[in-house]
């Protein structure tokens, strides 16, 4: 893999990686609820996914999935059924009310269960499975060692990711400010809801 090949998989990756997605909007979500500090839980649940799906692609789970509908539309379900469930509860507010004041952020949920809901998160779409087996193959070169190759486009994808969940993580926290009346906060909320629900009835329509 050349310089300029890295090159332009940096600038795809951190394009695509930059566009709004369950694990953005999931971020971002929890930034609002509970900090920017206390989401990075989540952002770390994410990035998990992120990373075993990246390997289980590149040890070749991307071609059982496309040589077996089935199992992909199983998956598939599993994934719509967890955004409609994030959808439905976003909408109800069942993180609890923002509340921000002189001591910060109330804890209302662990890091362990932020950081399983990002996991989840993750996992819940199998196209990011799709998704790098089309693409990370493109960027390799057959001719020489491939190990190394998919490490380096694998951080590369990573760094990435962690740029842009910074990024929304310190949005969320900002805009939370903003949210400190019941009323936006649960329009927020709303908003998030439907967004989550756009995304299941989105992931509803994908075939192989």
């Amino acid at each position: 893999m050349t310089l300029h090949t890295w090159w332009v998989f940096f600038a795809a990756v951190f394009i695509l990686s930059g566009t709004p997605g369950p694990n953005m909007l999931h971020v971002l979500h929890r930034s609002v609820s509970f900090g920017a500090r206390r989401s990075m839980a989540a952002m770390a649940g994410c990035l998990t996914a992120v990373v075993v799906v990246l390997i289980l692609s590149a040890a070749g789970l991307s071609a059982v999935l496309l040589a077996s509908p089935t199992l992909f539309d199983a998956l598939r379900y599993v994934g719509v059924a967890y955004l409609l469930y994030l959808g439905i509860k976003a909408w109800r507010g069942d993180d609890g009310t923002l509340n921000i004041g002189t001591n910060g952020y109330k804890p209302q949920i662990s890091l362990a269960a932020l950081f399983r809901g990002g996991l989840m998160i993750g996992f819940s779409n199998p196209k990011l499975l799709l998704f790098a087996a089309a693409f990370l193959p493109q960027f390799v070169n057959q001719s020489a060692p491939q190990v190394p190759q998919f490490i380096v486009l694998v951080l590369t994808f990573v760094a990435a990711e962690a740029f842009w969940y910074a990024i929304y993580g310190l949005g969320g926290q900002s805009l939370a400010s903003y949210l400190k009346r019941p009323t936006l906060k649960k329009t927020f909320d709303r908003i998030t809801g439907g967004i989550f629900v756009g995304f299941g009835a989105a992931l509803l329509k994908t075939h192989l």
